[in-house]
């Protein structure tokens, strides 16, 4: 009985997680009876009061329950079997209880498929609109080819603009930048005097980037610059054209980027064709 338990509890943790024990979706009438999806050609590797347990239902099982546990090594096929068996077990004991018609547990069955085809449809269209190293090569001689400028600059980060100008008072008056950020800025990088280090323009917020591209080299600005941290001075200490990274170096983040806005294109597609109404207070 302790074993079983033991078993069960892997299992269990995938349920409690939403996970469906056997990739099926449909509640079933009685607990004798099998779930609506499960498949009948394979071979079957137990049967629970009734109800067959196959090789697709095992295989399906052991993949959720590597992805949800994480579990690197390979599951012993014993054990996952054992496991599936103790959650037919669960499942059977949830019919006869009736719990399967409680509201809450239908709608959760519901929303459990509707993610499980939504994520079929999605997958289903990426493969069929692969995204072919032509298109990845395109977009790397649209955007991750062309040169850019990096820059090296320091800040001092204060969260109001009266301190903020204060600091550049301080600064007119011949104080040194680095003494300054360590003793006044908020940023994690005061400490460091203010040193963000080499930096590419997009790798910064439009309002900071803007401000440190118009600096000329060793000037700081004269208005302080705010963003969504506060209050900024800078000082731009240099700046170079940057290097392209070569195209191998940033394919797979190209194709996961070029996924990504296919994604988003398709499921726009999709809803402007569709007829969606929402009630005013949901909006």
């Amino acid at each position: 009985m302790l074993q079983q338990k033991i078993v069960l509890i892997p299992a269990l943790a995938i349920v409690l997680t939403a996970c469906n024990p056997s990739g099926n979706e449909n509640t079933p009438a009685s607990a004798a009876e099998p779930p609506a999806t499960t498949a009948t050609s394979s071979e079957v590797v137990a049967t629970v009061n009734g109800v067959q347990i196959t090789l697709d239902d095992l295989a399906v099982y052991t993949n959720q329950r590597n992805s949800r546990l994480k579990t690197g090594a390979e599951s012993d096929p014993k054990v996952v079997l054992d496991e599936l068996v103790g959650l037919e077990l669960m499942r059977q004991e949830a019919v006869r209880k009736g719990l399967d018609k409680k509201p809450d547990i239908v709608n959760e069955i519901d929303q459990q498929r509707r993610t499980l085809l939504a994520g079929a449809a999605l997958r289903d269209y990426l493969q069929n609109n692969q995204i072919s190293d032509e298109d990845l090569r395109l977009m790397y001689d649209q955007q991750a080819a062309q040169p850019g400028m990096e820059y090296k600059a320091r800040h001092i980060l204060l969260p109001t603009e009266a301190e903020a100008r204060n600091a550049i008072t301080r600064l007119d008056e011949g104080g040194d930048f680095a003494e300054m950020a360590k003793e006044l800025s908020t940023g994690p990088t005061g400490k460091n005097g203010g040193d963000l280090g080499w930096f590419a323009s997009g790798q910064m917020v439009k309002p900071f980037s803007e401000a440190t591209a118009a600096l000329d080299k060793g000037t700081y600005t004269k208005d302080p610059v705010q963003t969504q941290f506060g209050w900024h001075v800078i000082l731009l200490e240099d700046s170079r054209e940057s290097t392209p990274p070569a195209f191998e170096d940033v394919k797979d983040r190209l194709r996961t980027a070029a996924t990504s806005q296919r994604l988003k294109q398709h499921m726009q597609e999709i809803r402007d064709s569709a007829e969606v109404t929402m009630p005013e207070s949901s909006q």
